[in-house]
C-alpha cells in the first residue's frame, strides 16, 4: 500500500484529501501546513506537520500531494523528487516557462520516479469526448477555437491569500490560476502554438499586481486560429467554455456540457460532466480520476497521467500574452 501525503492544507488539499482517503490501496499517512489553525479535522492515525522536510524524515511517504502556493510547486516537489518521493502537484507547474524547464530537468533527472501535474478538466468525460471527435477525422480539420472564462474575484479573496496578488509568487493572476486549464485544453485539442499576440490588464481597482483580464490570439500550428478571454471582473463564476469550429461541425463545451451544432445552429447534448460538490463546482470534476490514474501509473509503472513536460505549452503561451501586451507585437513560440 502507498504511503501518501498532502504539503498543504489551503481550499485545493479539502479536496485531495477526500479522494485520498476514499482509496483503498492508498494510505495518507500525514498533512502538512505551517499554519497550526489550518489542521484539517482527519481520523487517526493521520499526523499534522508544520514543516515538510520534518515529515519526510518521520514518515518516509511514497507519494507527496503539493498544494502550496505558485512559488512553492518547484522547489518542494524538487525537494520530495531529490528524495526519492513521487510527487502530485497542482496547477501551475510553475511560475512561468523558465521555472518550468527547471521543473523538467528535475522530471528528467528521476526517471524512476512520476511527477504529476492537475490538470483535472483533461479528463473530464466532455474533454475526452472532445478529443476522440476531433481526432475521428470524421468532420475535417480544426479551422478555429474560441475560449471563455469569466469568473469572479473580489478583494477579500486577495486578502484570504496575500501571495495570490503578488506577481513575484503568483506568476500572475487569472490567466495562471484561473484560465490554466482553459489554455490546456485548447493545446490539448488544437495543436502546437505558433505565435500569440494579447494583452494582460486590470479591470478591478483591486489592490494586486497581477492582471485580473487578458484576451489573446492564438495562431496554432495547422493553420487554426483561436481567441482566448479570461477576466476575474464577472459578476459571477460562470462555467467556462470552449467551441471548436471544424470543417464539418462545430463543438461547444458549455458549462460541463458538450454539444454539437447543427447548420440552424441548435444545440444537440453529446454528453454531461458530473458537477463537483460544493461552491466550486466550476473547478471541474475530474480530480478523483486524475490521481487515480496517476496511482495506477505509479503502480503499474506506466507513462499514462500527465507529465511536467505536458504544462510547457500553457506556461508558455500565458507568458507570450504578457510580454505582447507589453512589447505590443506579436510573439513567436
Amino acid at each position: 500500500m502507498l504511503k501518501a501525503c498532502v504539503i498543504g492544507c489551503g481550499v485545493i488539499s479539502q479536496i485531495h484529501i477526500p479522494v485520498l482517503l476514499g482509496m483503498e490501496d492508498v494510505r495518507l499517512v500525514a498533512v502538512c501546513d505551517i499554519d497550526p489553525a489550518k489542521k484539517p479535522g482527519l481520523p487517526d492515525p493521520v499526523h499534522f506537520y508544520t514543516d515538510y522536510k520534518d515529515l519526510y524524515e518521520k514518515e518516509h511517504p511514497d507519494v507527496a500531494h503539493i498544494c502550496l502556493p505558485h512559488y512553492l510547486h518547484y522547489p518542494v516537489s524538487k525537494f520530495f523528487a531529490d528524495h526519492g518521493v513521487h510527487v502530485f502537484c497542482e496547477k501551475p507547474a510553475a511560475r512561468d516557462a523558465y521555472e518550468l524547464e527547471q521543473f523538467i530537468a528535475v522530471e528528467d533527472a528521476h526517471p524512476e520516479l512520476k511527477i504529476g501535474i492537475c490538470f483535472q478538466n483533461r479528463f473530464n468525460d466532455t474533454s475526452i469526448k472532445l478529443r476522440e471527435l476531433v481526432g475521428s477525422g470524421e468532420y475535417g480539420k480544426i479551422l478555429g477555437a474560441f475560449a471563455a472564462n469569466p469568473w469572479q474575484r473580489d478583494q477579500q479573496y486577495y486578502n484570504n491569500g496575500t501571495w495570490r496578488g503578488d506577481f513575484k509568487l503568483a506568476g500572475g493572476g487569472c490567466m495562471i490560476n484561473q484560465a490554466i486549464h482553459l489554455i490546456d485544453l485548447m493545446g490539448l485539442v488544437c495543436g502546437p502554438v505558433r505565435s500569440v499576440k494579447g494583452v494582460s490588464m486590470n479591470l478591478l481597482d483591486l489592490a494586486i499586481d497581477v492582471e485580473d483580464t487578458a484576451v489573446a490570439k492564438l495562431d496554432f500550428e495547422n493553420g487554426a486560429r483561436g481567441v482566448f478571454f479570461a477576466t476575474l471582473a464577472n459578476s459571477y463564476n460562470a462555467g467556462p467554455f470552449l467551441e471548436i469550429r471544424m470543417e464539418k461541425a462545430i463543438f461547444q463545451i458549455d458549462s460541463r456540457k458538450l454539444y454539437q451544432l447543427d447548420e440552424s445552429g441548435e444545440r444537440k447534448l453529446i454528453v454531461e460532466d458530473k458537477a463537483l460538490e460544493g461552491s466550486k463546482f466550476y473547478y471541474g470534476s475530474s480530480h478523483g480520476r486524475l490521481i487515480r490514474k496517476f496511482y495506477d501509473a505509479i503502480e503499474q509503472d506506466t507513462t499514462d497521467y500527465v507529465h511536467v513536460k505536458d504544462a510547457r505549452l500553457s506556461n508558455q503561451v500565458i507568458d507570450a500574452i504578457v510580454r505582447s501586451g507589453v512589447i505590443g507585437k506579436e510573439i513567436l513560440l
